[in-house]
């Protein structure tokens, strides 16, 4: 029986098994994008679904080791700042751990599906008139000044676990050649790195993958080489002015001879679109954008043929349906209960 990731990984996890809490995170499609093939002729895509963890987002990983911990180092509480999917995390492992949840947000900047997550597992919400950076400078502020335990990717267990994706992908695949993720706060990007390389060191990998990283036109500081004060992206999970992991992002694809890259909104809706209806997988916009990413990249010639390459997919599509309905074709037929109505409407069009 599969128990979490903590156990399955506890050779590279710190952890005293007495103190795990866990939603047994982890062990997340990694689905062949076979259709995506025949548009990206000669390349070979797998899709990472990590919005299939318990609250539907790759947070669940790195929160898993954070709440452990906080619970091993007699923690009452937890906080974060977050635009939606770690507070979703945080408030569900903190209400399994039985520690009270705080949780900071932009206010109206932060998608309803995860706002009713944190509501749900009974977190404290506070929703500042700022942006995510500034709910950030708060939370370290309380955690420095209080016996509060900060969850966000700046402690250094959240980065822990979210390595363990890279080590799934690896026990699967064996070896791949690139490797393309969104870039917010740019602690997923560090903490893959982190994996990569430690299975590298254990000789359970021959080389490192090319760390291929995307940010929002609107929300592009590391691109850019500046603070972005007013991010703005359709991709609301990363829409993030000035990552907290910006240097440790920027080592991991130098070391792997990566690169970081900005997509446009109408790229990332483009690539959300067709992964929905070419693959049949529902993500958010903010983990679409790997696959628009790799779009961009095949395009511009950056992409060797006969490559292996892995898109992720942080979160699940219900994380954000207001994109889905307010962006997406689609015509919805109301007809009155008759039969031949109802018939006649299915087969003009087949």
């Amino acid at each position: 029986m599969y128990e979490g990731l903590i156990k399955r990984y506890k050779k590279y996890l710190d952890v005293d098994e007495k103190y795990i809490v866990s939603l047994n995170e982890g062990n997340t499609p990694l689905i062949r994008a076979k259709n995506l093939e025949k548009i990206l002729d000669g390349v070979e895509i797998y899709l990472k679904y990590d919005g299939l963890n318990p609250t539907g987002s790759f947070k669940d990983r790195g929160m898993t080791m954070a709440v452990s911990k906080a619970l091993e180092e007699n923690k009452k509480a937890i906080i974060c700042a977050s635009t939606g999917n770690t507070s979703a995390a945080a408030a569900a492992y903190g209400a399994r751990a039985k520690l009270k949840v705080i949780v900071i947000v932009p206010d109206e900047k932060i998608a309803k599906g995860k706002l009713a997550q944190a509501i749900a597992y009974g977190a404290k919400i506070i929703a500042i008139k700022g942006n995510f950076d500034d709910a950030l400078e708060s939370v370290k502020k309380i955690s420095q000044e209080s016996d509060i335990q900060m969850v966000n990717s700046l402690n250094k267990y959240r980065i822990e676990g979210q390595k363990t994706a890279a080590f799934e992908l690896i026990d699967d695949l064996k070896e791949l050649d690139y490797f393309m993720l969104p870039v917010g706060n740019a602690g997923n990007i560090t903490a893959y790195h982190k994996g990569f390389k430690e299975y590298l060191k254990d000789d359970k990998l021959k080389k490192l993958p090319r760390l291929f990283g995307f940010q929002a036109k609107g929300a592009s500081p590391i691109v850019e080489n500046k603070v972005f004060k007013n991010p703005k992206t359709i991709a609301t999970a990363i829409n993030i002015g000035n990552p907290a992991s910006w240097d440790k992002a920027l080592n991991a694809i130098d070391e792997s001879d990566g690169q970081i890259d900005a997509i446009t909104d109408e790229e990332i809706l483009n690539a959300y679109n067709l992964l929905a209806k070419e693959e049949g997988v529902f993500a958010e916009p903010a983990s679409c954008i790997s696959v628009a990413g790799l779009i961009k990249s095949y395009n511009e010639g950056k992409i060797k043929k006969n490559s292996k390459v892995v898109c992720l997919l942080t979160g699940n599509g219900l994380k954000d349906i207001d994109v889905c309905m307010n962006n997406m074709d689609f015509d919805i037929k109301n007809l009155d209960d008759d039969y031949a109505l109802i018939k006649e409407e299915i087969l003009k069009d087949l």
